[in-house]
């Protein structure tokens, strides 16, 4: 009979009665961890990127996603038109520009 007393017994007297709070509390700790580690950096990298695209100017030199070394000779609101060589001009998605190059002038006084 004792076995049955304690098969009818209420689980939340038991000491279960914060168990709720206890299987909410590690997700949120670890939502909160997927957001500092992963989703704020990803945010903040896409602003500066966001920002350097806003910024370009014709006469910059940039690398392409795709690695197209060139000089912008024109911008619209979705394309630029890169120089790559000599008379040899390209258009690409504004997205697909990845980074700037300094002039060699800059890069020279910059290694002196």
């Amino acid at each position: 009979m004792i076995d049955v007393a304690y098969a009818m017994a209420d689980p939340s007297a038991a000491g279960g009665g914060g168990g709720s709070w206890m299987t909410i509390v590690p997700l949120v700790l670890m939502f909160g961890i997927f957001y500092v580690l992963l989703i704020r950096p990803q945010q903040k990298k896409a602003k500066e990127h966001r920002q350097f695209l806003e910024n370009l100017k014709r006469g910059d030199r940039v690398v392409t996603a795709g690695g197209l070394y060139g000089e912008i000779t024109g911008i619209s609101d979705q394309t630029i038109t890169l120089e790559i060589a000599e008379k040899i001009r390209v258009k690409v998605g504004r997205g697909y520009i990845s980074q700037f190059i300094p002039k060699e002038g800059a890069k020279a006084a910059n290694s002196k």
